[in-house]
């Protein structure tokens, strides 16, 4: 039986590896590398140099072996012509496409965009006591740091102890090969497949397949540095329910990415709006349900120029309810995230990953976030912000970390088993000597797995969505009474009488009770107004508002006794029983919109209630 080799072919958008034989031909390998690389016909060449000689032509007659390429050798693959997203040698369907030196693997964020561009530099004015130069002279006192000086940074106010990720990229970069061949590998915890030379696990396994031992360090950067809640009122909404039931609750963040400027290269989580989803909360527990409309929400925030930006959620115990103070309960002495929190958080993490270039598989950590409402030393509600490590992120995705039951603040490290092979996971420690030990991650201190993000509200309030004193109903609070219908859209129009429509309609949860009701959903008509929320266009808004969907909600909340056009109530005190008959109303068996006058409806024949 021949035994497989491998070969290494390094492009310049990094390095693959592809499994041989001996005596396998030249033309059958070099197929298998136009498929590794996602070409569809002979749109590069493979040198044995770096320096483009040794070219190996494709030969049915030619073996592996007969050109001296062994196991283990480095073979220099370069595209023959510029390829790119439209070229036609390229398998443009591949995600791992070939591109040009320099070229993005993959479509990332504005914000990354936005940051790759940037300077970066830490400029710093001429210090008049140590600069003994002229004003255009430069010294060490005085040049241009790099932003990733751990120097400055530890000497800030206050001290910032992650690096920025776009910082962590530069000082990759920053060589004199300007990182040409730098590559974010996402760790593995998993058994390689395809390893032909022994049975699978738990029979066999070796070296080339085994995934490494981890050893848990802390991350020396974020991948955001700020998280910020655009105004006061959203965290305010989101307390409410806790202030109401003294259940814990949780929510999405919605909203957007942007530069964070205090510190170099930084990025902030903005907060716009919080998506509550279906929920079970008890007052030292949360379950999160299955939520039908998660997709559309995402798509009506896409259009609204918002996405899915972290998470929240709330531990929180009152102390004195006079005084209106909550437990002190997460600090040094006890946690600030428990195990199965940063489980959690990691999952998410893995669900939302952050799109890299530098990374083989284009995409490296993630910048989903997570926030906590939980009591401060002041015994005041405070918003804590984190992240979980790259790390977290590994072993959580291939199910090898554990919380523990009596100890919220330590996780354990899965064991192997005839299922599922975990490699060791290590942390280093000090002893009661002052020693570095290593010690086995069973059981883990959990802070090895978080980074902390400062989470703040600004001086100046922003408001994408507009605030009303008397706001729409948020979702899935049926528990206290508060349910999205037609009646409490009626009510809610009553209430806000503005003559600015787009004031009225720029409610988040309201345009999502617009698209997701079961009565009359506009998914597919709603663009035009959504369009008009995210750029504040009152003439958009207004030209939505003469179409027939908004004239049919009008219609529909009329038949629950409210009317729009005013505050006077049909049917109610002070109305008149005319008119209320007068409407068109809606059958609350089927929903079916019977003609006024009727007193059964036309579709299920069952009297009106």
């Amino acid at each position: 039986r021949l035994t497989p080799q491998i070969i290494r072919v390094q492009s310049p958008e990094g390095v693959k590896r592809i499994t041989a034989t001996k005596r396998e031909t030249v033309a059958t390998f070099l197929k298998k590398v136009a498929k590794e690389f996602g070409f569809r016909n002979n749109g590069f060449s493979v040198y044995t140099n770096r320096n483009r000689t040794g070219e190996i032509t494709a030969s049915q007659n030619k073996s592996l072996n007969l050109l001296k390429i062994k196991h283990g050798d480095m073979l220099f693959l370069y595209p023959s012509s510029p390829a790119g997203p439209s070229s036609e040698t390229m398998d443009t369907s591949g995600s791992q496409s070939l591109r040009p030196v320099g070229a993005p693997q993959v479509v990332e964020d504005e914000i990354d965009q936005y940051l790759i561009k940037q300077d970066g530099k830490i400029y710093r004015n001429r210090d008049p006591q140590l600069c003994r130069h002229g004003p255009l002279g430069k010294c060490v006192y005085c040049v241009p740091l790099e932003p990733f000086d751990e120097d400055y940074l530890n000497h800030l106010e206050p001290p910032v102890k992650h690096m920025s990720f776009h910082a962590y990229i530069r000082k990759l970069t920053g060589g004199a090969d300007k990182g040409k061949f730098v590559a974010l590998e996402n760790i593995s915890c998993k058994i390689k497949s395809g390893c032909e030379g022994h049975l699978p696990w738990p029979e066999g396994i070796c070296t080339k397949c085994q995934p490494s031992a981890i050893t848990l360090n802390r991350q020396k950067y974020r991948h955001v540095d700020n998280i910020m809640f655009e105004n006061h009122t959203i965290a305010d909404r989101f307390l409410d329910f806790w202030r109401k039931t003294g259940n814990q609750h949780l929510g999405y963040l919605y909203g957007r990415y942007t530069e964070h400027k205090d510190i170099p290269l930084g990025i902030r989580a903005e907060v716009a709006a919080i998506y509550e989803p279906p929920q079970i909360g008890t007052q030292n527990s949360l379950e999160i349900l299955d939520d039908p409309k998660a997709e559309v929400v995402d798509e009506i925030a896409a259009k609204l120029g918002l996405r899915k930006v972290g998470w929240i959620f709330t531990d929180l115990v009152s102390e004195d309810t006079r005084k209106g103070t909550v437990r002190y309960s997460r600090n040094k002495d006890t946690y600030y995230l428990s195990a199965e929190e940063c489980i959690t958080a990691g999952n998410f993490q893995n669900q939302h990953p952050n799109i890299c270039r530098l990374s083989p598989d284009g995409h490296f950590g993630s910048k989903f976030v997570t926030v906590v409402a939980t009591g401060g030393p002041d015994n005041q509600v405070h918003f804590e912000g984190y992240q979980v490590s790259n790390q977290c992120m590994a072993l959580v995705r291939d199910e090898c970390l554990l919380p523990c039951r009596d100890a919220p603040e330590l996780g354990y490290a899965k064991e192997s088993s005839s299922e599922q092979y975990v490699p060791d996971v290590f942390y280093k420690d000090i002893d009661k000597f002052g020693n570095e030990i290593t010690q086995l991650a069973r059981p883990l201190p959990v802070e090895y797995l978080i980074i902390d993000i400062t989470t703040t509200f600004p001086k100046d309030p922003v408001y994408t969505f507009s605030i009303s004193q008397n706001p729409f109903p948020i979702e899935n609070r049926d528990v206290l009474g508060e349910t999205q219908d037609f009646h409490s859209l009626a009510t809610y129009l009553s209430q806000n009488t503005s003559s600015v429509f787009l004031d009225i309609i720029s409610d988040f949860h309201l345009l999502l009770f617009l698209v997701t009701n079961e009565v009359m959903p506009l998914r597919d008509s709603i663009s035009l107004l959504l369009e008009a929320v995210r750029t504040k266009n009152e003439e958009l808004a207004q030209t939505w508002k003469k179409s027939e969907q908004w004239a049919t909600i009008e219609q529909l909340c009329s038949t629950v006794g409210v009317q729009i056009s005013g505050l006077q109530e049909y049917g109610a005190v002070g109305g008149s029983t005319h008119a209320a008959s007068a409407a068109m109303w809606a059958c609350e068996h089927c929903t079916f919109m019977n003609q006024p006058g009727t007193d059964q409806c036309e579709m299920c024949t069952l009297p009106r209630s």
